[in-house]
């Protein structure tokens, strides 16, 4: 990009990715953490990786059965349903399985929370998972984190409880696990159920959920309240943790299995490493958070995403996310779908629901195409040339508020205009508001006066709405 002429100016042509562009530009150098070793006694990976194919080898059948016998996407899913099994379906995968339907269906629901099988919108496929299950301990481990973090999910509800005392449970229960944890050992149910009494009280005294009446003297309904619903909604809560292979439940008392032992010092782990951060990230709203990530390399971000979604429930973290998404910052922005990349296909719902929103609708594209199987060199494709414009203006308004002159110059190279004249006219035509800012930013970095003086002029024409 040196010509003098800027009507001859050709900008080479590259794979774009722009939303990883802007984070760069003000990556810092830290101190390398070493890397943690799990307990003393934890099984290698290889062997945990054994452990997690052998408790979802049930779901990887009906997985594999449902990509050879239903070609999922035809007639593997039902319209209607988000990927469940109609009843046909459900009858002949009994059949072809020598399973009840029941069990049909409970395999497809395991398979679907572990990943083996994706929903989209109303069909369902099989997810990467399953085709580097035999070969890729990692992504058999993952599979079963994701189902211990859907243990809620994997177990029926008990249905004579108010859904928010079964949500309460839900949020206590890390601790819960943090306890076992560290017992290392059976645990005692009525430990466990004191634990949990504990913790439910602390989360509705953070609510402000307290007594303030004139009698100082605690009255004994609510500790009716407290403790007596608490006992079922543990059981509940115990049955379902044995029932994706976390923990063994009988006798009166828990024990952790190796597989939930590790996976609960996966989370702990998590969350240290953001607790770790200058900004303390793991406790900060989303869009806090996210500029915190961008003084990070982009392994070291990710690490802090999954921090910060294991300390919340996935449906509220990926609401905070868009919702810092439809903020002003761009890289705040590109950031907040990076994250939603880690979060992966819990987030599709809420993605999908945003791709008519301009600002997000690149980058809504782009996390869809990646996450129906796009290679994310060539996920671009599917934008527009209007789209890709308009993402190529908010990654450079990014760059120009968070990053260095020279990095808004090298920007210029991931235009899809193979001239800069024509990104010139395009950028005009797309109406993104920060136009002004980015042309007037890149026409002051910018080191060949004549390109400089072309973009500054169509700066200037933008501004007073000229031609």
């Amino acid at each position: 990009m040196t010509s003098r002429n800027p009507r001859d100016s050709r900008l080479r042509l590259v794979s774009p990715r722009p939303l990883a562009a802007a984070p760069r530009a003000v990556t810092q150098r830290r101190t390398r953490r070493p890397a943690p070793r799990p307990p003393e006694g934890t099984p290698p990976p290889a062997e945990l990786a054994r452990m997690a194919r052998t408790g979802l080898s049930d779901a990887a059948r009906v997985a594999r059965w449902a990509d050879a016998a239903l070609r999922p996407g035809r007639d593997g899913a039902n319209p209607g349903g988000k990927g469940a099994l109609s009843d046909a379906t459900a009858e002949r995968a009994a059949a072809d399985l020598g399973l009840t339907p029941v069990q049909a269906r409970a395999d497809w629901d395991t398979a679907r929370l572990a990943g083996l099988i994706e929903v989209h919108g109303d069909s369902a496929r099989p997810g990467w998972r399953l085709r580097a299950w035999s070969r890729d301990d990692s992504a058999v481990l993952r599979g079963w984190v994701a189902l211990f973090d859907a243990w809620s999910l994997a177990y029926p509800e008990p249905v004579d409880r108010e859904p928010a005392a079964v949500a309460e449970v839900v949020s206590a229960m890390p601790q819960v696990l943090s306890f076992l944890q560290l017992s290392a050992g059976p645990v005692p149910v009525d430990q466990l159920l004191d634990l949990l009494g504990q913790r439910v009280t602390e989360l509705r005294t953070e609510r402000c959920e307290i007594s303030y009446g004139p009698d100082p003297d605690p009255a004994p309904e609510p500790a009716e309240i407290t403790d007596a619903p608490l006992a079922p909604l543990l059981d509940w809560a115990l049955h379902a943790l044995a029932s994706v292979g976390a923990l063994t439940y009988g006798e009166g008392q828990a024990t952790l299995t190796p597989l939930g032992s590790w996976a609960v010092w996966v989370k702990l782990e998590q969350i240290c490493v953001a607790a770790q951060s200058p900004a303390g990230n793991i406790e900060q709203p989303a869009e806090d958070m996210l500029r915190g990530c961008a003084q990070l390399r982009p392994n070291a971000a990710r690490a802090e995403y999954r921090a910060w979604l294991a300390a919340r429930p996935v449906g509220s973290a990926v609401t905070e996310l868009i919702a810092a998404a439809r903020g002003e910052d761009a890289l705040t922005r590109g950031l907040a779908f990076e994250a939603l990349r880690v979060v992966g296909a819990p987030a599709e719902p809420d993605v999908r629901a945003v791709v008519e929103e301009t600002p997000l609708r690149p980058y809504a594209l782009l996390w869809l195409a990646e996450h129906d199987g796009h290679d994310p060199e060539d996920a671009h494709e599917v934008l527009t040339r209007a789209e890709s414009t308009w993402l190529w203006v908010d990654t450079a308004a990014a760059v120009a508020d968070h990053g260095e002159a020279p990095l808004l110059v090298r920007h210029l190279e991931s235009a899809v205009q193979p001239t800069v004249p024509a990104l010139l006219h395009e950028v005009r035509e797309v109406g993104h508001p920060r136009t002004v800012q980015v042309l007037v930013a890149l026409a002051a970095a910018h080191p060949d006066p004549a390109l400089a003086k072309a973009v500054r002029r169509a700066a200037f024409q933008v501004h007073t709405g000229g031609s």
